[in-house]
């Protein structure tokens, strides 16, 4: 699988869409929010800049694309009118993702962005504020060096750059759970740091000096690899694709071969691998928790479909209905969710460029 050409979520505003099933992750953004507000207050008071750019990493489209950099804008707008400044800073936005990302649809609501930010801060704001897509891996380089003063990532960095190497034995699984053997879970883990230290070496050459990053990735709250809370959301994938291989409709060697590219980290594990590639200090570290149920005001299945439906599509072909497969994910997640607690912890770090 390249993951870089094969990756992305459901595109368009259409019912299996990420734009109609990214409430979830919206929650998380909000719950983010003062994390965020203080590290761009305090980007701003020790550099003073006269143009402020930030780029949003894992972008996606729809409602949530905008959300984040709409909050950033309007608090260093409020923070300049505080200081007597007659102007607010200019802004210049990137908004990154993969290159199958849906931008068509990004570019599409910037008069609704610009029209919300000129409501706040006046008629002549629009010309202050200026947006671009970026296509590309954030595993690659992204930007000129010390160009960018602002990074955030949101549910992104939980991607791997690709399915790790020597897994071939996780039979019965579609990522790391409780029946991977040893070697599988190291291998996930192994290729998580490799990336995760080169997403950072590749930031702390495109950051200035002094520049922040906020990233909150879905991961764990403890040591256990195989905890419910990281590994609850595509558990039900896995199972409906074993009762389908029961029920003969699919090959079991065509799913012992599909496995997802993701993985949950720890706060121990974050920590660990910012300090050892020794370009970030780390100023806030620490983890939330969204209880998931039937009574939620969002369809896990559905965000379960818009962000893994291309990767299934992808591996199994016109092998499988995608209708019928999300219909037994749902089914086995309300059985799941009926006899146990279900909870996604989300891991949240704020960062400061030191060299």
């Amino acid at each position: 699988m390249e993951v870089a050409k094969v990756l992305h979520m459901n595109e368009g505003i259409g019912k299996a869409s990420y734009a109609k099933n990214s409430l979830f992750q919206q929650k998380v953004i909000l719950m983010t929010k003062s994390i965020r507000d203080e590290a761009i207050y305090a980007l701003y008071r020790s550099l003073s800049p006269e143009a402020i750019c930030i780029a949003d990493l894992g972008c996606s489209s729809g409602p949530n694309t905008f959300l984040t950099i709409s909050e950033l804008i309007k608090t260093i707008y409020e923070e300049s009118k505080i200081n007597g400044q007659k102007q607010s800073p200019e802004f210049q936005v990137f908004l990154n993702d993969l290159p199958g990302n849906d931008f068509n649809t990004i570019f599409r609501s910037l008069p609704a962005l610009y029209e919300d930010l000129r409501k706040h801060m006046g008629d002549g704001f629009g010309t202050n504020c200026f947006v671009a897509g970026v296509a590309g891996s954030f595993y690659n380089r992204l930007f000129p060096s010390n160009s960018v003063h602002f990074v955030h990532s949101s549910f992104s960095l939980h991607w791997l750059s690709r399915v790790p190497h020597g897994i071939e034995n996780n039979k019965g699984n579609i990522q790391v759970a409780s029946t991977s053997p040893q070697d599988v879970v190291e291998a996930y883990y192994e290729q998580y740091e490799r990336d995760f230290v080169n997403f950072l070496k590749l930031r702390s050459i495109e950051l200035v000096k002094g520049g922040r990053m906020v990233l909150t990735v879905m991961g764990r709250n403890n040591e256990d690899r195989f905890s419910k809370a990281s590994c609850y959301i595509l558990e039900p994938m896995v199972m409906a694709l074993n009762e389908l291989i029961a029920e003969g409709s699919i090959e079991e060697e065509k799913v012992a071969a599909f496995n997802i590219p993701v993985y949950y980290p720890s706060p121990a594990e974050v920590k660990y691998i910012v300090e050892k590639e020794g370009s970030f200090a780390i100023d806030v570290l620490k983890t939330s928790e969204i209880h998931m149920d039937s009574s939620n005001e969002y369809n896990v299945t559905q965000c379960m479909r818009a962000f893994i439906e291309p990767l299934v599509v992808n591996h199994f072909g016109d092998e499988l209905n995608m209708d019928q497969v999300f219909h037994k994910c749902g089914e086995i997640f309300d059985n799941i969710i009926a006899k146990e607690k279900t909870t996604s912890i989300n891991v949240v770090v704020s960062l400061t460029k030191t060299n």
